[in-house]
């Protein structure tokens, strides 16, 4: 499908250091972006669909970093369906699984854990609720795993590890397996702060540094934050991505935040929800996330948007979260809320206001155009012009 998205009122690219793209079309072509910049007849040409932005801003689809996966559109930590698909409308195109630690008995012996992890791997590998990207399978650390089962999982496609949840007598415990995990090609993953389920133990700077995983899970909380003298020592004395969370602290984030702008290591910051847990179903927690960076944090907002997309595509290995041709063509348009105090998106956000999402596309289709059921209409009239597939991508209302 080729699909042209027209008179958009500005472009943010998700790289923080770039944060805008020159221009006013996107061309989106077999799932990727094939343009960036204005219209002329020859890119309009042969297009399937025709959007018109109305003047909306475009930003690329974001992207959660701490999503709890289990098999199917289900979360048994909430007992919902259709969870995912309820995050695309809030402007999530991607997930990334915070390994599959809700399944229900879930195994916890060497080979259990290799099979779970495979199997949520490959069960997301076609399955995409609502459109959604779902990275799905990440091994979780126990106690009898041994360097060449990482190698094993790896060629089967798992990617993700995940240390803080395993029968350990300490979390020193899990320094070779993060290791090994790394050397077989995996991103890993810890768990920071307090304990959140029964039998865990606490993490803290001295276990993460330690362990040197690629990204410290829920760095502000989850939902219990580490005491603060430990969020200099991360930010100062390691590379590990800071991963801040909706579900956490929100004075934490707002520290962290601040800590990384002034160590100039900003492309650590990642945003992401860890959602579903206790905290419930957060279909905008990103947004959400996004506002308080901005209103609160006073965050230039297209850092805001980098810290949900670029920043979690670099860590992450993806090729999302940046528009720029070549990228996946996963893109969101927002917009101000009909009714609010602002008349753009950036503004809008920078007041602390939710944005409107108004239309999503991933891998290059539009999954819905002119509103979505999760956030207030827009003040602009996202919609299409042309189509020559028999389908209007209206999403149902409230």
């Amino acid at each position: 499908m080729r699909v042209a998205i027209t008179n958009i009122g500005r472009i943010v690219s998700g790289d923080w250091r770039s944060p805008f793209a020159a221009g006013d079309t996107l061309i989106l072509d077999d799932g990727l972006i094939s343009h960036v910049g204005t219209a002329s007849p020859e890119i309009m040409n042969d297009c399937d669909v025709t959007v018109d932005a109305a003047g909306t801003i475009a930003i690329p689809g974001l992207i959660d970093s701490h999503v709890h996966i289990t098999f199917g559109d289900y979360t048994p930590r909430q007992k919902t369906v259709g969870f995912l698909e309820s995050y695309v409308h809030g402007g999530t195109t991607t997930s990334i699984t915070a390994s599959e630690v809700h399944v229900p008995g879930r195994p916890k012996d060497r080979d259990g854990v290799k099979a779970l992890a495979v199997a949520a791997h490959k069960s997301f590998k076609e399955y995409r609720p609502g459109g959604m990207r779902v990275h799905a399978g990440s091994i979780i650390l126990e106690p009898g795993l041994v360097e060449s089962d990482f190698a094993d999982i790896a060629a089967k496609g798992v990617w993700l590890a995940k240390a803080g949840f395993g029968a350990f007598d300490t979390p020193y415990g899990y320094v070779d397996q993060v290791r090994w995990a790394k050397e077989a090609g995996m991103v890993t993953t810890v768990h920071t702060g307090g304990s959140s389920i029964p039998g865990s133990s606490g993490i803290w700077a001295d276990h993460v540094i330690a362990m040197n995983a690629d990204v410290s899970f829920h760095v502000n909380g989850g939902p219990v934050a580490m005491p603060d003298a430990d969020f200099v020592r991360l930010v100062n004395e390691s590379r590990i991505a800071l991963q801040c969370c909706t579900a956490g602290n929100l004075r934490t984030l707002l520290m962290v935040a601040d800590l990384a702008v002034k160590a100039d290591c900003f492309d650590r910051l990642l945003v992401a929800t860890d959602t579903p847990t206790g905290s419930g179903i957060m279909p905008l927690g990103m947004f959400y996330t996004i506002t308080h960076l901005a209103s609160l944090g006073k965050m230039p907002v297209e850092w805001a948007i980098a810290a949900a997309t670029g920043n979690n595509a670099a860590v992450y290995r993806l090729n999302s979260g940046i528009i720029a041709p070549g990228r996946d063509a996963d893109v969101l348009l927002i917009d101000a809320c009909a009714g609010g105090a602002k008349n753009d998106a950036l503004s809008a956000i920078a007041n602390g206001d939710v944005p409107a999402v108004s239309a999503v596309f991933t891998d290059g289709v539009p999954r819905f155009v002119g509103r979505s059921r999760n956030t207030p209409a827009g003040i602009r009239s996202v919609r299409v012009t042309e189509s020559r597939i028999m389908q209007d991508f209206s999403a149902a209302a409230h």
